[in-house]
């Protein structure tokens, strides 16, 4: 059998398909330049990054080079038992790190949100097919689409939140920072700073560093933190002499000390960096990378022009530390996923009227 019978050519007007991945990308690039907390932008860089491989697939077939093509068809092949994989372990998976949680960490309703997404994937199909055999069919359709709808708008959008998440990891300010923030967490037994609040400090410290002695630019580090009504200095306080203690120059530090909230770190720092010398001054803001996003998304609310930098997060902690972020920013926009969510539930309906309608004839 010769190569031509077995290597089908591709067409050489599909190239052209390059255009789509090229304007996609464009588009991308252009939203997220103007606004890098866009949710909305993961769905741009979604449309780039699979038509870009469609066009990358389509690419290589065509060349007719045989490994080349063969190696890619095999790290396809095993990229797709990987994904099903994790899909068909993710209810274990979700259980294990909720284990690994429970060793590690207070036994609060936000440090196992794995365990009870875990075990919600594992009983609810139960429930469902338990439920579904024991009411009218009508009832039975609608309780399976509407839930599935649900899942699959909650997976959207979660997909879209992991996309850009991801893509902010990769901002890498410029070291001629004027304000560098240090975003607060709470203290240890009232005045001790806790290993994930020291990540943060030490981040923003390598930063300042890395500036001074690359640069010379002199930058202040603003520890943002008020005090809790179980601690006994605030947070700022003790970020700024934890900082001090680890080789910040006193001079290069301010503590802010009445912020409550992440809003309210950026409102109160920005207020402190109003009433400094710098004119139009360049800010980034520190905090642990699951939380860069967000933060990012309040920054912008507070009318700060500052990107994020993020502090390296225990692994067994992220799984939850993202649900709960997710679960953060879907809470940010109830009401217009409210309107989605009754949206969804009249297409339900419609489509369970549809089904008896169509079992009637």
């Amino acid at each position: 059998m010769n190569d031509a019978a077995v290597w089908v050519p591709v067409p050489a007007m599909f190239y052209w398909g390059w255009l789509v991945p090229l304007i996609f990308g464009t588009i991308f690039g252009w939203r997220y330049h103007r606004d890098k907390v866009r949710l909305g932008n993961g769905i741009w860089f979604s449309l780039f990054f699979y038509s870009f491989l469609t066009m990358l697939a389509i690419t290589i077939l065509g060349s007719n080079i045989h490994w080349l093509i063969i190696i890619s068809e095999t790290l396809f092949v095993l990229l797709i038992l990987l994904i099903g994989l994790i899909f068909t372990l993710q209810a274990f998976l979700l259980l294990w790190n909720a284990w690994i949680m429970w060793r590690h960490e207070s036994h609060t309703l936000a440090n196992m949100l794995t365990l009870y997404l875990g075990l919600a994937i594992l009983i609810l199909p139960f429930l469902g097919n338990l439920l579904s055999s024991h009411v009218p069919q009508p009832v039975s359709y609608f309780l399976t689409v509407f839930p599935n709808l649900v899942i699959f708008y909650l997976g959207f959008w979660f997909y879209n939140y992991l996309t850009m998440l991801t893509i902010y990891q990769f901002n890498w300010p410029r070291l001629r920072q004027d304000y560098i923030i240090v975003l607060g967490a709470g203290l240890l037994d009232g005045d001790r700073v806790s290993p994930l609040l020291g990540q943060r400090i030490m981040r923003g410290l390598r930063f300042y560093q890395k500036q001074q002695r690359k640069t010379h630019h002199r930058a202040v580090m603003i520890f943002s933190g008020g005090q809790g009504g179980d601690e006994t200095v605030p947070e700022g306080q003790a970020m700024l002499e934890y900082a001090i203690a680890h080789g910040l120059p006193a001079t290069d530090g301010w503590a802010e000390t009445q912020s409550k909230t992440t809003l309210q770190n950026m409102q109160f720092s920005k207020q402190l960096i109003a009433q400094g010398p710098v004119k139009n001054p360049r800010t980034i803001f520190v905090t642990n990378n699951y939380h860069t996003f967000r933060a990012g998304m309040f920054a912008k609310q507070a009318g700060l022009k500052a990107d994020g930098i993020g502090a390296r997060t225990a692994r067994f902690f992220l799984p939850d530390a993202i649900i709960r972020e997710y679960i953060a920013i879907f809470v940010r926009n109830k009401w217009w996923h409210a309107v989605a969510m009754l949206g969804i539930l009249i297409v339900s309906l419609l489509l369970t009227w549809f089904d008896v309608y169509q079992a009637s004839l």
